[in-house]
């Protein structure tokens, strides 16, 4: 008879090989219920931000603009629907899941800081909470918090879940893709004195919301997470690459990154 504690060391000595986790049947519950746990928060996010990005689609500054967010929504909503897909076959009602949360709510000043804080009981990061109010908030959100995710989501490509690293593969593809946009807008409005005042202070803004997404260091929970494989490094570890890759970027456009400093 198969006790669980059989059952953790047989599962992490398959992490330990390298090899990935396939079904349910080999997981111990302790595992499910991290691996659930992250998988909810991506999914919820992923359609968080989907519709926090519809509006932009009629705001867009001109035609070729409104088509590529209309790219970016549905990029979105294809991966929420990826990851609760993902969540269904681990036995998550995900409709009603779905039904239970409201997640086009967005707090009501747009400029307030909740630093880690949540607003709600659904799984989204909780920079999903601020509205976009303005195409530079809009761009700023590619620029750092789709750079952000792509830091995270990194750690998932060498993850124990197989079918949640295959799709990872095709989701970051894309993320990447919003982060040019970013980039490539970014770029434009820093080097137009016109513009360059706002970009910074949109910079500003979502720099340090995006800093607040990564976690307390030494979680944990984080170290439970690496322990079955779902992350590989401190939530300490992921901001730093996010800052290194953001900070030259910055400087060499002429921009400024502000002092992030923790809530905690």
């Amino acid at each position: 008879m198969t006790t669980t504690l059989d059952k953790e060391e047989a599962l992490l000595a398959k992490i330990a090989r390298g090899e990935t986790i396939e079904s349910a049947d080999e997981m111990t519950d302790e595992y499910r219920q991290h691996l659930v746990n992250l998988m909810t928060m991506q999914a919820d996010s992923e359609l968080a931000g989907g519709l926090g990005y519809v509006p932009w689609i009629a705001k867009a500054p001109n035609l070729h603009e409104k088509f590529m967010v209309s790219i970016i929504v549905k990029d979105e909503m294809r991966h929420a629907t990826a990851m609760y897909k993902l969540l269904a076959d681990l036995g998550i009602d995900t409709e009603a899941h779905i039904a239970q949360h409201d997640y086009s709510m967005r707090i009501e000043d747009g400029e307030a800081n909740i630093g880690a804080e949540r607003k709600a009981d659904d799984g989204r990061v909780n920079i999903f909470y601020y509205p976009i109010e303005t195409w530079v908030d809009f761009i700023m959100f590619n620029f750092c918090m789709d750079r952000g995710a792509g830091h995270q989501l990194h750690d998932v490509l060498q993850g124990s879940y197989g079918p949640w690293r295959r799709e990872i593969q095709k989701i970051f593809r894309e993320e990447m893709a919003h982060v040019k946009h970013g980039d490539d807008w970014v770029k434009k409005l820093a080097h137009d004195p016109a513009t360059k005042d706002e970009c910074q202070a949109g910079l500003d803004k979502w720099y340090l919301r995006t800093m607040n997404i990564f976690g307390r260091p030494g979680s944990r929970r984080n170290a439970l997470y690496r322990k079955f494989g779902l992350k590989v490094r401190d939530n300490d570890e992921v901001r730093q690459a996010f800052h290194d890759d953001i900070a030259p970027k910055v400087a060499e456009w002429g921009l400024t990154l502000p002092t992030w400093q923790p809530s905690w």
